[in-house]
């Protein structure tokens, strides 16, 4: 590192995990070069100019504090989070989630990182992180492009670093005009929640109830149709929490049911139960979008608008996007990558974000944490951090450094050590699941505390 300037960091990429991992050393006096760019050229699932750009869902998942999602929030509000302080400012009812007006969030964090004066914005397109950081005289540099970085960049990946073809499919939902909904077809209500009693105030999912019937016809249909096709040089390798509807269907009739499309929770007004539900959440804060929960798609567009028409309530819908299927690029990080997600070959190279084998934009963004106290603690002389296991953080980079296969995966309990019961807690049958995850979910905070306040206080 150089000893006559303050240390300066190349972050590569302006989505969750580069725009967090920029913010938060540039809050602790490092100086970032942030270098995007979808103003030049953008990826197939780009759509605007923004930072922080939510391309598939807008949702970032429970805020529940014993939740997965919510835990791992708990820790990245405590390291300063700007995605979760942006998401709360662009936030639309989506029950116990964080879900967010997109628009709204993207100009946020775009003002945040531009307008902030230790960053510099710098609209390129990096096609070798080693020659970057070297023109751009960086200490250290962050490679956080996401899941579809640029061609060159990825060659750069693959024929340098991995060596080898590493990636998977992934597909987005559509977006329906809220406009163009039959209510009349429709109800409000949220899963196991009870219809609120306050007049003017609504459930924040909007329901499309199928019976046995219309179910079946709908699943029929799926199967059938005509679907986006793998290149013969592609192999699809989608992420399993994350499967389109149509491959659902062909996984068998009832997988849809037992999935995105289950009914339990959503009693209609009457109190009966439908066969099968299709939930709608709202896109943006008027209410005037509606996401497909759930409904990631490899269908073609026809096919799409012909079938989807076909859920009630939908039967003149108008769909301001459609599905649509994206490769995305990750590493396998037992091979590549140390602990603290440097390149075991460049040392001074790291990566964050879904390229390493993390999934979701929450656990993106906080991967790009992770890697911002990495490289601070180093700045400040400074062994890498180890975060307990028993941490949302630790538990997702500990994963991706010891899973057998590479395979993409969101947070969840599974990741982290079990937790003992009492016998008393053990007889409690129906509640042991919840009593499990409050379990952990206490264990969690009180060592993430316990870490923060032994380790990360000292570099902060």
């Amino acid at each position: 590192m150089n000893v006559d300037h303050r240390p300066k960091v190349l972050v590569i990429g302006a989505g969750m995990a580069g725009s967090e991992a920029a913010f938060f050393l540039a809050q602790h006096g490092v100086q970032v070069v942030l270098v995007e760019s979808k103003r030049i050229e953008k990826t197939p699932a780009q759509t605007t100019e923004a930072f922080g750009e939510l391309v598939c869902t807008n949702s970032l998942k429970s805020m529940d504090a014993n939740a997965p999602h919510g835990m791992l929030k708990y820790e990245m509000e405590a390291l300063g989070s700007i995605i979760l302080k942006s998401a709360k400012e662009a936030a639309v009812p989506a029950g116990d989630a964080l879900a967010v007006d997109r628009i709204h969030f993207g100009t946020i964090m775009t003002k945040v990182l531009t307008d902030h004066p230790l960053i510099t914005v710098q609209d390129q397109i990096a096609k070798d992180p080693l020659a970057l950081m070297s023109e751009l005289s960086c200490d250290y540099t962050v490679v956080a492009t996401g899941p579809l970085p640029h061609k060159d960049l990825e060659n750069w990946m693959q024929n340098v670093l991995a060596k080898e073809d590493l990636y998977f499919y992934d597909a987005i939902a559509p977006i329906v005009d809220g406009d163009s909904l039959d209510y009349t077809k429709l109800y409000y209500k949220d899963r196991h929640k009870p219809v609120p009693e306050e007049e003017g105030q609504v459930a924040d999912y909007l329901n499309a109830p199928m019976n046995k019937e219309q179910y079946e016809a709908f699943i029929h249909e799926l199967v059938q149709a005509e679907k986006v096709q793998a290149k013969e040089f592609e192999d699809w390798k989608f992420f399993e929490a994350c499967l389109p509807i149509d491959l659902m269907a062909e996984r068998g009739p009832e997988t849809a049911r037992f999935s995105c499309m289950k009914p339990i929770g959503l009693e209609l007004p009457n109190g009966e139960i439908p066969y099968a539900a299709v939930q709608l959440r709202r896109e943006n804060r008027l209410g005037s979008a509606f996401n497909l929960v759930g409904f990631q798609t490899r269908l073609k567009y026809p096919e799409q608008t012909r079938i989807f028409k076909m859920i009630p309530g939908l039967e003149n819908a108008s769909f301001f996007h459609l599905g649509s299927v994206h490769r995305n690029t990750f590493l396998n990080a037992k091979k590549i990558l140390n602990n603290n997600q440097s390149s075991r070959e460049f040392p001074k190279v790291f990566f964050a974000g879904q390229m390493t084998g993390v999934e979701g934009y929450t656990e993106s963004a906080a991967s790009g944490l992770y890697v911002g106290t990495q490289i601070l603690a180093l700045i400040k002389g400074r062994e890498p951090l180890s975060y307990p296991v028993e941490t949302c953080m630790g538990a997702l980079v500990n994963y991706i450094m010891t899973a057998d296969k590479a395979v993409p995966s969101n947070i969840n309990v599974g990741l982290m050590p079990p937790v003992e019961l009492t016998k008393e807690e053990r007889r409690m049958r129906k509640q042991i699941k919840k009593i499990k995850k409050a379990k952990v979910a206490k264990r969690a905070r009180e060592i993430f505390d316990q870490f923060y306040q032994e380790q990360l206080k000292e570099i902060l």
